[in-house]
């Protein structure tokens, strides 16, 4: 059985990626709120705190995913369209 191999980043790639995508998720969520509440200073104040929370929770996220091999995903999808393909054949 031939070995999966998979990409690796670096922790440090990871953390600007995070704070890469953030600048552009949190001015998204800021302008949001601002046409939401209408309120300039409410709008900044949760982006400020959204910013935060989510560079941890994204940088968890593509740690995690680096556990998994590539080629898992489609070798479990692949697993259970050719039990499905079985089981029409055999119906």
């Amino acid at each position: 059985m031939a070995k999966v191999e998979y990409a690796k980043d670096s922790n440090l790639r990871s953390i600007l990626k995070g704070l890469t995508w953030r600048i552009v998720a949190t001015t998204t969520t800021a302008v949001i709120a601002y046409f939401i509440t209408g309120q300039l200073d409410l709008a900044l104040k949760i982006g400020a705190i959204e910013v935060f929370a989510k560079i941890g929770i994204y940088y968890l996220h593509e740690r995690l995913w680096l556990l998994v091999p590539r080629g898992t995903i489609r070798k479990i999808y692949k697993k259970e369209m050719d039990e499905c393909e079985k089981n029409v054949e055999t119906a």
